[in-house]
C-alpha cells in the first residue's frame, strides 16, 4: 500500500536523483500522444533541477527520445524513450536496443490492420516499438489485447505493454527498470538517492527498481501500486519538484559560501 505523500513523503536533500514519467506526470494526457504540447513553466522547472541537482535527472518514458526533446522545449536532457529501447546517458551518448527490429516489422503490418479497422484506434509507429492507441474506444482493450497476445506468442523477442488505453509491443528484456539501472551505475547519478515518479502500470518496474535501491518512488493518481509515496495529481508532482529544486538550490548557494 502507498503512504500518502502529504505525510510521509522525505524532504528535499542535496543527493536526489530525479527519474521522471512524461505523460500523466508532468504533462497532462491527451485524446493522441500528437495532441500533448511542451509547457514552458514545466520545461523552466526541469531545467533548474536539473542544475540544482547536478545534472542528475533524467526523463523515463515510453516516447521516443526525438518526441521527449519536442516536449520539453528542445532541452536535451538524460533520458530513456520506448521504455528503455533507446536511452541517451548524461553525456548525450545514445544506445539503441535494435536486434528485435526483423520481428517488429513483421507486427508493423498486423497492428497496422488493427488500426484500419476502426477509425477510433490509432497506431503510434516509434521506429523500435508500436503502440495501438485505443483512448477513443475504451470498449475495443479486452479484444485488442487478446489479438495481440495471439500474434506475440510467435515472438518471444517481444513483448507486450498495457498502459493507459494503449497496447504497445516492445523488444524483450527493455524496461523502465533497466533505465534507471544504467542511470544509477553512471555519473551524475550514481551514489545519489533515486527518485522515481510516475502515473501508469507501465512505471511499476521503474518503482520496483528503485524500491530495491532504497530510493523514493511515487505514484500519481489512483491505483494499486508498489510505489511506497503518491501524489494526487501533476499539479502536486509539478508543486514538489520546485520545492525540492529550491531547498537544493538554497543547501547548494549555503555550501558555496561555506567553502
Amino acid at each position: 500500500m502507498t503512504r500518502s505523500a502529504k505525510q510521509n513523503l522525505p524532504q528535499p536533500r542535496t543527493d536526489l536523483a530525479f527519474f521522471l514519467d512524461v505523460d500523466g506526470t508532468l504533462l497532462p494526457i491527451a485524446e493522441t500522444p500528437a495532441e500533448v504540447s511542451p509547457s514552458v513553466a514545466v520545461c523552466a522547472l526541469l531545467a533548474k533541477l536539473s542544475i540544482a541537482s547536478g545534472g542528475a535527472l533524467a526523463l523515463i518514458s515510453g516516447r521516443s527520445l526525438k518526441e521527449l526533446d519536442r516536449l520539453l522545449c528542445k532541452q536535451h536532457f538524460p533520458a530513456a524513450g520506448q521504455h528503455g529501447s533507446e536511452r541517451r546517458d548524461a553525456r548525450g551518448e545514445m544506445t539503441r536496443n535494435q536486434p528485435q527490429l526483423a520481428a517488429l516489422d513483421m507486427l508493423r503490418d498486423f497492428m497496422r490492420d488493427l488500426a484500419d479497422s476502426d477509425v477510433r484506434l490509432l497506431l503510434e509507429d516509434k521506429g523500435l516499438s508500436l503502440a495501438l492507441h485505443y483512448r477513443r474506444a475504451p470498449e475495443c482493450g479486452p479484444a485488442l489485447m487478446a489479438k495481440l497476445q495471439h500474434a506475440l506468442s510467435e515472438y518471444p523477442e517481444l513483448s507486450l505493454q498495457p498502459g493507459k488505453m494503449v497496447l504497445e509491443v516492445r523488444p524483450s528484456g527493455v524496461s523502465k527498470a533497466h533505465a534507471v539501472q544504467a542511470f544509477m551505475s553512471e555519473p551524475p547519478f550514481m551514489q545519489r538517492i533515486p527518485v522515481f515518479i510516475g502515473d501508469d502500470v507501465t512505471d511499476e518496474d521503474g518503482f520496483a527498481m528503485v524500491n530495491q535501491l532504497g530510493g523514493i518512488s511515487i505514484k500519481v493518481g489512483s491505483g494499486n501500486s508498489v510505489a511506497h509515496y503518491r501524489f494526487a495529481d501533476i499539479d502536486a508532482v509539478l508543486n514538489w519538484l520546485m520545492a525540492c529544486s529550491t531547498s537544493m538550490s538554497a543547501q547548494m548557494g549555503k555550501s558555496n559560501a561555506q567553502s
